[in-house]
């Protein structure tokens, strides 16, 4: 699917491009036109080298994080941009993560809405799964503060 192709949602974005993080402004500031604080339910939240993964865990859950709604004019831009960021190539087995659409709650009301989100991919889910470092409260932020 090229970005002209691609359902123009907005992003579940979890872990470095939320509010206040380091990709935040790079990729984010100039091209939404809204956040909001939102959560993704059925899904856990792993440590990785420096930022997160959002794995998928039926029952469990739900991950932290801002619903982002692109500008119209920049939403095609911002797709390619983020699949660059997240080494995302669509059928690539090397993929760490997986671009894909997902229903996300807003914190706010309650209502659900889908959304893109990069989850881990198959392989590094399993991994992650079997040995990686589980962040209970789902929120990267706070267990990045915490350290």
């Amino acid at each position: 699917m090229t970005e002209r192709d691609a359902p123009r949602l907005p992003f579940f974005v979890y872990g470095t491009l939320r509010p206040g993080e380091p990709n935040h402004a790079a990729y984010l500031c100039g091209r939404v036109t809204a956040e909001e604080p939102a959560l993704l339910p059925g899904t856990v939240l792993y440590e990785g080298p420096g930022y997160p993964y959002a794995v998928e865990a039926p029952e469990a859950g739900p991950v932290r994080g801002e619903l982002v709604t692109a500008a119209p004019s920049a939403h095609d831009g911002l797709l390619t941009a983020l699949d660059l960021l997240e080494e995302y190539a669509p059928g690539d087995p090397r993929n760490l993560y997986e671009r894909v659409t997902r229903e996300v709650t807003r914190a706010a009301d309650g209502t659900a809405t889908r959304a893109w989100v990069y989850l881990a991919a198959p392989r590094m889910a399993a991994r992650l799964r079997a040995s990686g470092t589980l962040i209970e409260d789902g929120a990267w932020t706070s267990h990045r503060l915490g350290r």
